[in-house]
């Protein structure tokens, strides 16, 4: 019996595509993990979005309300597909005082089992099959399969820029570079469905300024394009006042939540993704939500999203956790002056390398730039370039394939993964290897 008899061409498509393309080497990365005493010349896993920095802060949280509270009897019965009703209020109460800085109602929003599920679902009741996604480039490599398996909509990869310093000042996407997509797209017989934005952005740190967010929806709005804002960042914000860095940042963007325009305009073509697991460090809840003025929209992902719920016992810890603000308030302020911390040991390093790097705002990540290094400007060369600072360092960043970026030989640093002790190991392995990098391509240099 052949596989094609045993599975559908899209199952047999799934067992052939692994979902990252540097699993199986994060699989080796985990196995032989660095610990300063048990195995000091362990490897640095840098690659998975993860944020480990202020986890016990919040075990301890949780481990308090199951301990001291009786766990109600909703919580063993069905129930809302999109979220039980006290979880949303309590989310949007959160979500209002933190992030959006608006009043939101519980009823627009829908909730699913993690980020990746949301977008499938959003995907799938936004778009027709062959429909097309538009996203700035660089952007998060899973997009791809989040999209397309279930939804079957295509990604449009948009090149805003070449180098790293063109983002400087900001994301350069202009309305000229999506009519010129949108035109493109037709010819091939696809429809511009939807623009998805990160911000901050997974992997650069950059922000969309609010004017940017005002130009882009009204141009969305006018051509009956979904736009949707991806904020799974929003609270994981760099202190870019900090005295090692403020330089970087010589005309500073504010970060404005999306929320706040949709508040304004409550428009049935704008929309916000969110989820638990960046800014509280919880990505094994699997909680991701939509929040949308759009009616019909949260109607379709109730009706349809039975097979995403929650369980309503993660729903429960949370609504409790939520719901104390006060605790949240120091938990948002410990994970920002953290991951603050974390940020400026890589940078510091960088810059002592003379690293082309991106001044970030927010997120998990610093993108920077090794296209010195690459053997040749192709593919396989970014692929062995990535697979040498492994081989050599142990230190396992994400690969620049997937991205979608024109440019090679640029690389994710998750910055979160790893205490700030540890950290500070990797990027002195980071500076020995750059270092002899190019000391020895001087030596080759004058051979020649």
């Amino acid at each position: 019996m052949t596989s094609s008899n045993i599975l559908s061409k899209r199952g047999q498509e799934a067992g052939k595509k692994p979902m990252r393309v540097d699993l199986e080497v994060y699989n080796q990365a985990i196995e032989n993990q660095y610990d300063a005493l048990k195995n000091p010349m362990g490897s640095f896993p840098m690659n998975v979005a993860e944020n480990h920095l202020c986890w016990e802060m919040l075990q301890e949280k949780i481990q308090s309300i199951t301990k001291s509270k009786n766990i109600p009897d909703w919580v063993s019965s069905y129930g809302d597909p999109a979220g039980v009703l006290s979880f949303r209020e309590a989310t949007a109460r959160f979500l209002s005082k933190f992030l959006i800085h608006r009043e939101i109602q519980a009823d627009t929003l829908a909730f699913s089992a993690g980020a990746t599920s949301v977008i499938e679902m959003t995907s799938f009741l936004l778009a027709d099959h062959g429909d097309t996604a538009v996203i700035p480039a660089p952007s998060y490599p899973v997009y791809t399969a989040d999209i397309g398996v279930i939804p079957g909509v295509r990604r449009y990869d948009l090149q805003t820029h070449v180098e790293i310093d063109d983002l400087k000042d900001g994301v350069p996407i202009s309305i000229a570079q999506l009519e010129k997509a949108k035109t493109e797209i037709e010819s091939q017989g696809s429809r511009f469905r939807m623009l998805i934005l990160t911000s901050p952005d997974n992997p650069t740190g950059g922000i969309y300024s609010e004017n940017q967010l005002h130009l882009l929806a009204d141009w969305c709005i006018k051509n009956e394009i979904h736009l949707l804002v991806n904020e799974i960042y929003g609270l994981s914000r760099i202190d870019i006042h900090h005295p090692e860095i403020k330089s970087d940042y010589t005309n500073p963007i504010d970060f404005e939540s999306f929320g706040q325009l949709m508040a304004e305009r409550k428009n049935p073509f704008l929309h916000f993704w969110y989820s638990f697991s960046k800014d509280l460090g919880i990505s094994g809840f699997r909680v991701g939500l939509l929040h949308s003025h759009n009616i019909d929209l949260i109607n379709g992902y109730r009706n349809a999203g039975l097979s995403h719920c929650v369980s309503n016992y993660t729903q429960w810890i949370l609504q409790e956790m939520l719901e104390d603000l006060d605790f949240m308030e120091k938990f948002i302020a410990a994970n920002r002056k953290a991951l603050t911390e974390s940020y400026v040991i890589v940078i510091r390093s960088l810059r002592k390398l003379r690293i082309p790097y991106n001044p970030s705002y927010g997120s998990l990540f610093v993108w920077l730039d090794m296209s010195e290094f690459l053997k040749e400007e192709s593919d396989q060369g970014q692929h062995e370039l990535w697979l040498e600072i492994f081989e050599k360092t142990g230190i396992l960043f994400t690969p620049g394939a997937g991205f979608g970026h024109q440019k090679k030989g640029l690389f994710r640093v998750v910055i979160s993964s790893l205490s700030h002790q540890e950290l500070a190991v990797a990027m002195e392995r980071f500076t020995a290897y750059v270092m002899k990098k190019r000391k020895n391509k001087s030596l080759a240099t004058k051979e020649l």
